[in-house]
């Protein structure tokens, strides 16, 4: 990852042009799930800039119905809300869109060296039901 302010944007952009290199039109994601996907990427990388310690690296995989994401910084201690949500606050909503917007999501400890936390966006979702939705 690249340091400073700009890794954000740059791991938003790199998820867009793996999701495009990867999806052709013949058979495009779910937009909104793209969406959740880029904003997730967002959250998850600012929350290992700001909180984590230095982001150390991204890594995405495809399979042909969802997108993993790794975030991997250097501190080891596990991500945790910062107090009661509150709609009205202007930050501290990314573990709690992670548990909205991810089919799955966790962390993995890699010892003294840091954190991974990591998260399953389904971009193909199933019909819920008759007709969908």
């Amino acid at each position: 990852m690249p340091p400073g302010p700009g890794v954000v944007a740059a791991c938003r952009e790199a998820t867009r042009r793996a999701l495009s290199a990867w999806f052709g039109p013949a058979d495009t994601p779910d937009t909104r799930a793209v969406a959740d996907a880029l904003l997730l990427v967002s959250e998850v990388v600012t929350n290992a800039h700001t909180h984590g310690g230095v982001p150390s690296e991204l890594r995405l995989d495809g399979t042909d119905r969802a997108l993993w994401v790794q975030v991997s910084d250097t501190n080891p201690h596990r991500p945790r809300p910062h107090g009661p949500h509150r709609a009205y606050r202007s930050s501290g909503h990314g573990l709690y869109l992670l548990q909205r917007l991810a089919a799955r999501w966790g962390t993995v400890p890699r010892g003294q060296d840091g954190k991974t936390v990591w998260f399953q966006v389904d971009l193909f979702p199933e019909a819920s039901g008759p007709g969908g939705s």
